[in-house]
């Protein structure tokens, strides 16, 4: 049976706004550092800066890796630490969280695990890919079925898929062994219907923004900086980039077009361990 969604009362003929951050990997110890960077310190800039950009959002994404330790006072911090932001948060699973302990732990007025958002002319359609004890990714049959059922009870909504692995290779070697392994049938299959206008996950620690042309015109296809440390595109090892922390706006309008930048904390306050083997 297909679960209740959250409404927004806004407009069908009004854009839909919305801030989505990634990736913050914190841990329960506020000053520990990620492959050289203090996790909670960049969360904290990126935060500050999308609050200084005063964006009208509707409401916030968090798709994923919310922790890197699993722990309970990870999932707290980061509730406390968009706090300020106020907005609401709707988030996902990925492959550095654990669910149970997530979901238990993500608690706040304004903190939503619901796997449905219905806002204006869209709807926003929070996906899990990810597979237990695995830092890759698989599209189950059953989220499948998520979107099928969503769609056929909201026909007249545009929508948007939200996953934390990509589905399409980075060109990246080390990192694309981690992909979501089913991404090409994902996307093929998804495209068959009219109303999904874009994808949007986390999981690469890059910012990509391409176009998949399928039968009923152009998908989005969008991947997001971390708000902590970045991969090096296109590099076929392991290798860190210089780019600082990011996050993404984007405009979802009424028509079901999609405009949308990424965004990164000005300065160069984050640098990350250049000489780093791995992740």
């Amino acid at each position: 049976m297909l679960k209740a969604a959250i409404s927004y009362s806004i407009s069908e003929v009004e854009s839909v706004r919305i801030v989505q951050v990634t990736d913050p990997h914190l841990f329960a110890d506020p000053e520990a550092q990620l492959l050289g960077v203090n996790t909670a310190n960049s969360l904290g800039a990126v935060l500050n800066t999308i609050s200084a950009v005063n964006y009208p959002a509707h409401l916030m994404l968090a798709t994923g890796d919310i922790s890197q330790d699993y722990s309970n006072e990870s999932y707290h911090s980061f509730v406390k630490a968009i706090e300020p932001v106020n907005l609401p948060c709707h988030y996902l699973p990925g492959n550095h969280d654990d669910p149970r302990i997530m979901n238990l732990h993500m608690q706040g007025p304004k903190i939503f695990a619901q796997k449905r958002i219905l806002a204006g002319n869209w709807q926003i359609i929070m996906l899990d890919s990810t597979v237990r004890e695995r830092p890759g990714g698989h599209m189950s049959e059953a989220e499948l079925e998520l979107i099928d059922s969503s769609i056929k009870a909201e026909p007249g909504r545009n929508v948007l898929l939200v996953m934390h692995h990509n589905p399409v290779l980075t060109g990246c070697n080390w990192l694309d062994q981690h992909c979501m392994d089913n991404g090409a049938s994902f996307i093929e299959r998804v495209a068959q219907y009219p109303q999904v206008k874009g994808l949007l996950w986390g999981h690469v620690h890059q910012s990509i923004d391409t176009k998949h042309m399928g039968p009923h015109g152009a998908l989005h296809l969008m991947a997001t900086p971390s708000t902590c440390i970045q991969f090096k595109p296109k590099s076929p090892y392991f290798a860190l980039d210089a780019l600082q922390p990011g996050y993404r706006l984007l405009e979802l309008k009424s028509d079901g077009s999609i405009l949308t930048n990424v965004y990164r904390v000005p300065g160069e306050t984050f640098s990350p361990d250049k000489d780093a083997g791995g992740y």
